[in-house]
């Protein structure tokens, strides 16, 4: 597994969508060389549904920035609603780690019961514990596969200029609002 010094990284997240959507919602993963935009991807996955890990797979194994990729990082461990991504076997896929952040600690109580409601939900909440516990570190709460504590510290920490969340992270939200919305709103 490539671990290196995680100077190309890409970072996933998914385009915000309207509470009575159903279907597919886009996801963008923004590359990064250091500090550097490197390039942009984008794919479709389903909202609520199960193919997050197989289509960021695809996404990031038939771009042209998969060779020097490093890492990739996820703004939370499900995209599209509750589409949530197996970070182990997406590691596994790819031969890179894996971490998810977030801003702030996930209520996992209240995620639990609202997987409940869904098609699929205990399968979901599996892999959200398979994922390991939630961590913090750097001002933010992670869940890793690959990498070490001290690792993913180092990251946050190099990565997160203008906010506590690392650039990729931030730019694939800012452009995904942009897109969907025609204007970026909020913070990551």
């Amino acid at each position: 597994m490539k671990t290196g010094g995680f100077s190309h990284v890409i970072g996933f997240d998914d385009f915000p969508f309207e509470r009575h959507h159903r279907g597919d919602v886009r996801v963008v993963g923004v590359v990064y060389n250091g500090l550097r935009l490197e390039g942009v991807l984008s794919g479709q996955i389903r909202r609520d549904g199960r193919n997050s890990t197989r289509i960021l797979t695809r996404l990031i194994q038939h771009s042209k920035f998969y060779p020097s990729l490093q890492l990739v990082l996820l703004q939370g461990i499900a995209l599209g609603g509750f589409n949530v991504v197996d970070i182990r076997a997406l590691s596994q896929n790819l031969g890179l780690p894996v971490l998810v952040v977030s801003r702030r600690k996930p209520n996992l109580a209240a995620i639990e019961a609202a997987l409940r409601k869904v098609r699929g939900g205990k399968q979901k909440w599996a892999l959200i514990q398979k994922a390991g516990a939630i961590e913090h570190v750097a001002g933010v709460y992670v869940q890793r596969a690959g990498l070490t504590l001290g690792q993913a510290e180092q990251v946050i920490l190099r990565l997160a200029v203008h906010s506590h969340i690392p650039e990729p992270l931030r730019a694939a939200h800012l452009i995904a609002g942009g897109i969907a919305t025609g204007q970026s709103r909020a913070r990551p």
